[in-house]
């Protein structure tokens, strides 16, 4: 009885022991878990290889919505794609992070890295400004809903920046026009950039002396015009004669 007690003993262990080796070999290793992949996306993050702590920070976003690192994921993807320099979806990351968790301590963190990304994705003059626009109304946020915070204190030299961007950018399209020889155009720009940013004072002097001038050429073209039209032109007195 004993030795059959024993011989049952030995089938069961050597039983279980080809079921582990099976399962080691044959079957495949179970997925990590959400915290290793958590790990792994701060890991590439500390190595600077923010594509590939994109794709874990997503996973984590994706796969794993409940968890207690989500929250953390959702911005620290956001950073990455900021620190990747793709600005206007580190810009979108960080809006639906505001919009998941309006409360959340580090809103006065978001906003500001919300202003610098709609800041950043502005890269020519001869583009659309509506980023940098959009980028003021998140600094003026910051800087009236959390101004004792480190961010919202930094918030009015940014928005400054801004302010110089935008009116350059008027400066900008003024002088095409008057390159145009389309001086009351120029003018009317001109006189927007005065009236605007008088506290970008470099662009402001600039815009108040060419504007001047872009009125002095417009009223003299416009006098010109007008004798014409009472006088003729003195193209008709070559076709007169």
């Amino acid at each position: 009885m004993r030795k059959l007690l024993l011989m049952g003993a030995l089938a069961c262990t050597l039983f279980l022991s080809g079921c582990s080796m099976v399962d080691e070999y044959f079957l495949p290793p179970p997925d990590d878990t959400v915290q290793e992949i958590f790990e792994a996306g701060n890991d590439a993050m500390r190595e600077k290889n923010y594509s590939q702590a994109i794709t874990y920070y997503t996973r984590i976003k994706d796969e794993y919505p409940f968890s207690p690192y989500v929250i953390e994921s959702e911005l620290a993807l956001a950073d990455a794609h900021y620190l990747d320099g793709e600005y206007l979806l580190a810009s979108e990351a960080y809006k639906d992070f505001e919009t998941l968790h309006p409360r959340h301590e580090a809103i006065p963190y978001v906003l500001y890295q919300l202003g610098m990304s709609l800041k950043k994705s502005y890269t020519s003059i001869d583009h659309s400004a509506t980023a940098v626009n959009e980028a003021v109304e998140y600094f003026t946020r910051l800087q009236q809903e959390y101004p004792d915070t480190e961010y919202g204190k930094n918030a009015a030299e940014r928005i400054a920046e801004c302010r110089k961007t935008l009116a350059q950018r008027e400066i900008f399209i003024a002088n095409v026009f008057w390159g145009m020889e389309n001086y009351q155009a120029a003018w009317t720009r001109y006189q927007h950039v005065v009236r605007t940013y008088p506290d970008v004072k470099e662009e402001a002097e600039y815009a108040k002396t060419k504007g001047e001038a872009a009125y002095l050429k417009y009223r003299q073209e416009e006098g010109q015009n007008m004798r014409e039209l009472q006088q003729g032109s003195w193209k008709d007195w070559f076709r007169w004669l």
